[in-house]
């Protein structure tokens, strides 16, 4: 069937769409606005030029920015491919011409998408998957600020009480509750072990009098006050009080986040995987959709998740395996995390792992190999709607 191609080079308040036949000829090049109207019209007008023919539509973003314009496509059954940023700067190296516009990076969509066959279609997920998404997308922006803060946190204790900063680790609750109190030498020697002991036991911090021998003790090594103490110290304080804030809030986000990743059909199939978590858990149903329709075989998927090492061979060499340029981040870190932890906890990853080392590679290389392996697995059980078990060893007869 004879069709045309459509490239939308995706912007904040506009988009620009072109369009190419099957010989490359130049159908319509439009700028539109991010505005419903104006894009159902220019969907209108690439149908009318269709004149029979199909059309298949390529975009370099998934969502946010063009997410109206998809669900627009989606809606009136469009075929739409997926062509990522990257792909398209370094496929522009190759057309005449060496300046940037957004209609010739649409022109170079739509053209690749004509040429290539290797580009992923874009599918809907469903309404749990774009939910987790939204929420798992939050979580790792609270994340981010959360470690932001707390290496400033460490940089600014460092700078007034050096002691104090190696004795706390700042990432727990008991040393946080002890900052928003005290936070100069001189201060925590007044105090005592015993007071603030008491001071934090008032508080609900587990092993209060551990953490005030040790804050004390700090304080015993430094009886020198640097310049800015005090302004120092009222920072520390801040800082302290917004890395409990953020960690509230993380806690908030993690119980939506399993509230709604349980109630998905796949939840218990993936949870049963050794590894996997609600959070790693509702990651990979955001990254895949909800569903695995979308691949047709676990390479499918395992290429998505980063997880299938693609070739580099030249000439006499060959064998030499890299990291594909483009895969799914976030998809590839559930894989190789859960990878991770399985080891300590399933008997058969522990066994693939330890081949793996036997044979040679390192750490990494053997699980990412483990990370691999449990693509097939994920997908098997997903395949056969069966969560996964431990087969019992098999004993000996006499």
């Amino acid at each position: 069937m004879s069709r045309i191609w459509a490239g939308i080079d995706s912007g904040k308040g506009h988009h620009h769409g072109l369009v190419l036949d099957a010989d490359g000829k130049m159908l319509l090049s439009r700028r539109v606005a991010n505005d419903e109207p104006e894009l159902l019209k220019l969907i209108g007008d690439v149908l009318d030029l269709a004149d029979g023919r199909q059309v298949t539509w390529a975009i370099d973003m998934t969502g946010g920015e063009p997410a109206l314009l998809l669900a627009l496509l989606v809606n009136h059954g469009q075929e739409v491919l997926y062509m990522p940023g990257r792909l398209v700067n370094r496929a522009s190296d190759g057309y005449r011409g060496e300046g940037k516009t957004d209609a010739r990076d649409a022109y170079v969509i739509a053209d690749q998408a004509r040429m290539r066959r290797d580009l992923r279609p874009v599918r809907p997920g469903d309404e749990a998957a774009v939910e987790l998404k939204l929420r798992t997308g939050r979580r790792a922006d609270l994340v981010e600020d959360r470690t932001r803060v707390v290496n400033r946190l460490r940089g600014t204790l460092l700078s007034m009480f050096p002691a104090l900063e190696r004795a706390l680790d700042v990432t727990n609750a008991g040393p946080l509750k002890l900052l928003t109190g005290y936070q100069i030498p001189a201060a925590i020697r007044r105090a005592g072990v015993a007071r603030l002991t008491k001071w934090l036991a008032n508080r609900k911090v587990r092993n209060a009098r551990a953490l005030a021998e040790a804050a004390v003790d700090a304080a015993e090594r430094q009886h020198t006050a640097v310049p800015g103490e005090k302004n120092i110290a009222k920072l520390v304080h801040t800082l302290a009080e917004e890395v409990m804030a953020l960690n509230e809030q993380v806690r908030g986000m993690d119980k939506l986040i399993e509230g709604r990743f349980r109630e998905h059909e796949l939840a218990d199939i993936v949870l049963s995987v050794p590894g996997i978590g609600t959070t790693l858990g509702a990651e990979f149903l955001a990254a895949v959709g909800g569903s695995l329709d979308g691949f047709d075989s676990p390479d499918t998927l395992a290429a998505f998740a980063g997880v299938a090492p693609a070739p580099r061979d030249s000439g006499k060499v060959s064998g030499n395996l890299h990291r594909p340029a483009v895969y799914h981040r976030r998809l590839q870190r559930v894989f190789y995390t859960s990878a991770l932890v399985s080891v300590q906890f399933d008997p058969n990853s522990r066994k693939f792992y330890d081949r793996k080392r036997a044979e040679g590679k390192k750490h990494v290389q053997a699980v990412l190999a483990l990370a691999r392996r449990r693509v097939n697995v994920l997908w098997a059980l997903i395949r056969d709607r069966r969560c996964y078990q431990v087969a019992p060893p098999v004993t000996a007869t006499a």
